[in-house]
């Protein structure tokens, strides 16, 4: 099954560039740094949401959890890369109680 409404689905510009695509981040930094091999970069982050919503939001996805605060999905999928090569990840998503759209939480090496 398709996320719901993954046509509107956000990817917040603070996820990618302060977070995915930043090596100093302390939990962040080892997603950054292999983003970064593969052709991602600060300067082009729309690029990687680009990607994650053309490959990954239409995909099927799995239900993992109904959690407190929503519903959550895991994608997994290639993304095609800037460097023309695929890297394999893992997308998650959350359909907060009282919304009817997906976040994306993290993206993760799979």
């Amino acid at each position: 099954m398709k996320i719901p409404n993954s046509n509107r689905a956000v990817i917040e510009p603070s996820k990618l560039t302060e977070y995915l695509l930043n090596s100093e981040h302390k939990r962040g930094g080892t997603k950054a740094k292999l983003l970064i091999l593969f052709g991602y970069s600060l300067e082009n982050w729309q690029q990687l949401e680009s990607d994650i919503r053309r490959f990954h939001l239409g995909v099927d996805a799995n239900v993992v959890k109904e959690a407190a605060y929503g519903v959550r999905y895991e994608i997994r999928a290639n993304l095609l890369t800037p460097i023309n090569r695929q890297l394999f990840v893992k997308t998650v998503w959350q359909i907060d109680k009282g919304t009817d759209f997906a976040r994306l939480i993290t993206l993760v090496p799979d």
